[in-house]
């Protein structure tokens, strides 16, 4: 018995030495998932922010064996911005266990299955960080996000993005997503099993297939790799183009070889981009000295081509304004551009709806009129609705005189160039009032007002900073070892280099700056440049590493400024939005890691 029991164990392992790949893997319907959402404090587990919930549910076979649900008490505050998100209050969490209690707990739940998670980096990384708080070693859990398997397989035709609530719609889940983790988690079971179904139509039945599951490229693609070959290995730009020269996309590159070869491989997966490759005859490098220089490069040839793969930075000229008007009895006005005219603006907006709720949550804040007409100094005329609603102090009646009305018209001018914090203040009180009501609805509406009043003050306070500087001239060491030096004029590239191997540093900074652009300031805040370009030349001298080699003016941002309250609505907007563009190149994939 024993011999015979031997026997057929050396011929079980034979037969698993001898599989083809073909048949070897773990088939997706013999596992069992546990898919796991959380509600948060916050968007970052290091920046300090706590779990409110954990919902969880296990499956296998598309059964349900079990669900987790638990509320968690954060032992901190819950923002009002949070609150209204999700429904969950302080008093809901005041008799929840703490964390140190339900991560143990949860990990017994999910012991020996696949995590799953929608836009898992999130979910993963809270749980991954109270354990290594708690001292609890991580499980060597494999782990797959719903996000990406919905990137690889779902098209614009049939959802406009992956967010959860969009693939719920799409495969008609049962459970509607609400921001609630025992919810979004059953509302995930659903999308997963959805995705598994398409991917099982491609051939996909193991979990090593999904892992490596991709859009195959086709013969087509790949006849065109000679169209690679005479591009140098160097940073720069790259624009593909037909057989009647017309530029169909650019992108950028710190290698442009290696870059555009990969659209010819598997490596691609966007749909659209197989579409312009396939209408691809030619592609054009320019090389650049610094990576940021092929950065702005790209944006300035995008501005100007306008193509069609191209999404984004195709019309820097849509833009608005919100300004603060100089009359007698100033407002504030929507505008498409900025006038040489003394007034103060706040912008740019890329999106006129964005404008509007920015627009709109000054006007919560200060009772300034909102009427367009020019009154004189001493108006005569009716009161408007908006009076008898005590939301203008009505100078058109003469309800307010002129040295009140400026003082309301100073305190605006301050939140918009140097203090946020009146309107973030208002703004808070009234989300918190409306939450404690349970009116989830219309505190949401005053926080996305918030939320795009805190991000324009922001953006325009640190685009003004660098725009009031004439020159700035700053160096950085890059990886081999070489100083890349950019020279920056009113906001606006002007020159770029790296300075050779044994050559006098001082002397190329000096031939570089006489031989840059001469740059003309642009009227109020604006930068001689796009803001996108700007913001891309902040983000380079923000970097580690920058020395500042000169710089003519004064480059500071208020230390009351908006940019001290950005942490929080970023993180809102994380929690929001599980969403993965279609058109952004990451290198997400579901990650399979190996038993140990």
């Amino acid at each position: 018995m024993t011999i015979a029991h031997d026997s057929a164990t050396r011929s079980a392992s034979r037969w698993e030495e001898q599989r083809s790949f073909d048949q070897l893997g773990r088939p997706l319907r013999d596992l069992t998932f546990c898919v796991v959402d959380l509600e948060t404090t916050g968007g970052s587990a290091a920046g300090g922010s706590r779990i409110t919930e954990v919902g969880a549910v296990k499956v296998r076979g598309g059964e349900v064996l079990g669900e987790f649900q638990t509320l968690v008490n954060p032992h901190t505050e819950i923002p009002a911005f949070i609150a209204v998100l999700t429904g969950i209050t302080n008093s809901m969490v005041s008799d929840a266990p703490p964390i140190e209690s339900v991560l143990p707990a949860f990990l017994e739940f999910a012991e020996g299955c696949v995590l799953v998670a929608h836009n898992a980096p999130f979910d993963v990384g809270f749980l991954r960080h109270f354990a290594e708080q708690q001292g609890r070693p991580w499980p060597t859990f494999e782990v797959v996000d719903t996000a990406v398997l919905a990137r690889r397989v779902i098209t614009r035709d049939d959802a406009p993005n992956c967010k959860l609530s969009s693939l719920a719609r799409v495969f008609n889940a049962s459970t509607t997503p609400n921001h609630r983790a025992l919810s979004d988690a059953r509302a995930t079971v659903d999308v997963l099993h959805g995705l598994m179904e398409r991917l099982g139509g491609l051939g996909v039945h193991t979990l090593e297939e999904l892992q490596t599951f991709s859009a195959k490229v086709s013969a087509a693609q790949r006849r065109k790799r000679h169209l690679a070959e005479k591009l140098p290995h160097s940073p720069g730009v790259y624009l593909f183009r037909d057989d009647a020269a017309r530029v169909l996309y650019i992108g950028t590159s710190r290698d442009l070889r290696t870059r555009v070869r990969s659209y010819f491989t598997a490596s691609e997966t966007r749909t659209r981009m197989g579409e312009m490759v396939g209408l691809a005859s030619e592609v054009t490098g320019i090389e650049c000295a610094t990576p940021l220089e092929a950065e702005v490069r790209e944006l300035r040839l995008i501005a100007e081509h306008k193509p069609r793969y191209n999404r984004r930075s195709r019309f820097p000229e849509k833009v608005h304004f919100i300004k603060l008007t100089r009359e007698p009895w100033p407002r504030l006005s929507l505008v498409r551009r900025v006038a040489d005219d003394e007034a103060d603006y706040l912008g740019p907006f890329s999106s006129k709806k964005v404008a509007e709720k920015c627009l709109s949550a000054l006007h919560d804040t200060f009772p300034v009129r909102q009427c367009s007409d020019r009154l004189a100094r001493r108006p005569s005329k009716a009161a408007c609705v908006l009076a008898e609603m005590g939301r203008c102090l009505s100078p058109c009646d003469g309800s307010v005189d002129d040295t009140t009305y400026a003082a309301v018209v100073r305190q605006l001018r301050d939140s918009l160039l140097r203090r946020p914090d009146e309107v973030v203040d208002a703004i808070n009180e009234r989300m918190a009032s409306l939450a404690a009501d349970e009116r989830f609805e219309e505190a949401g509406v005053h926080r996305d007002r918030l939320a795009a009043f805190i991000r324009a003050t922001a953006r325009t306070q640190r685009l003004s900073a660098l725009t009031r500087c004439p020159e700035v001239i700053a160096a950085r060491r890059e990886d081999d070892g070489r100083w890349a030096v950019h020279v920056v004029r009113h906001g606006r590239l002007a020159a770029a280099g790296v300075i050779p191997s044994g050559t006098d540093a001082h002397a190329f900074v000096d031939a570089l700056r006489l031989g840059a652009e001469s740059v003309r300031p642009a009227p109020g805040p604006v930068p001689a440049a796009t803001a996108e370009e700007t913001e891309r030349i902040l983000r380079w001298l923000e970097s580690p590493g920058i020395r500042l080699v000169d710089v003519d003016g004064e480059w500071t941002c208020p230390i009351t400024g908006s940019t001290r309250h950005l942490a929080l609505h970023d993180a809102v907007t994380q929690s929001r939005l599980s969403l993965v563009p279609f058109d952004e190149r990451r290198s997400l994939a579901p990650t399979h890691r190996p038993a140990r």
